[in-house]
């Protein structure tokens, strides 16, 4: 009878050893699940979108490029300009309402504006959400500036969705204060914002 006792006692803490060792496996299937949704989210987190910029006139040549990374609450631009013709001197940019370069840029319509402000110098007071403003241009006609802002997503909601509107590099500078363009010139250049797949 004692020999019975022991063999039950023993086969009872294999069960138990065993269902523990699945308890364990499950747990760890789980973790792994949660790292694949976190990374997943992660992918989500840094979803990227491009402008590639071309001239809209014929006698002055605009390339260059804005990259836009999304990174936490905030998305990243990153904006590359060559513009030869402009060399030492500033050039306005903006974000405008629609991604249409046609009819020399005039089919982005004005400024976005999903806020509904006053125009004005980013950061300061009340200001359009595509009211980048001034870029220098070195004597080569280029120029790199980097900003961020919690106003814009790539994808959000009809207030911060940044994708298929365009972006217009304007023939002068703004002057932060005219209603509501900043009296930045003519449209030079210009390119509609798409996500990166």
């Amino acid at each position: 009878m004692k020999n019975a006792v022991t063999i039950y006692l023993s086969l009872s803490l294999l069960v138990f050893a065993s269902c523990s060792n699945n308890k364990g496996s499950a747990t760890n299937s789980n973790a792994d699940s949660v790292v694949q949704v976190e990374t997943g989210t992660d992918t989500l987190d840094a979803r990227k979108a491009r402008a590639e910029l071309s001239g809209t006139k014929a006698d002055t040549v605009v390339k260059g490029s804005a990259d836009f990374t999304t990174s936490g609450d905030k998305v990243e631009l990153t904006l590359n300009i060559e513009c030869p013709k402009k060399a030492n001197q500033s050039v306005a940019v903006h974000f405008h309402e629609h991604g249409d370069c046609g009819n020399n840029g005039e089919g982005a319509h004005g400024h976005w504006n999903p806020t509904k402000e006053k125009h004005g110098k980013w950061g300061e007071g009340a200001y359009h959400s595509g009211d980048i403003g001034n870029i220098k241009l070195d004597a080569q006609g280029k120029a790199q500036f980097t900003v961020s802002s919690d106003r814009w997503t790539i994808g959000g909601d009809e207030k911060t969705n940044i994708l298929k509107r365009a972006i217009i590099v304007h023939s002068g500078v703004d002057d932060y204060t005219t209603q509501p363009t900043g009296n930045s010139g003519s449209r030079i250049g210009c390119g509609v914002i798409e996500e990166m797949k």
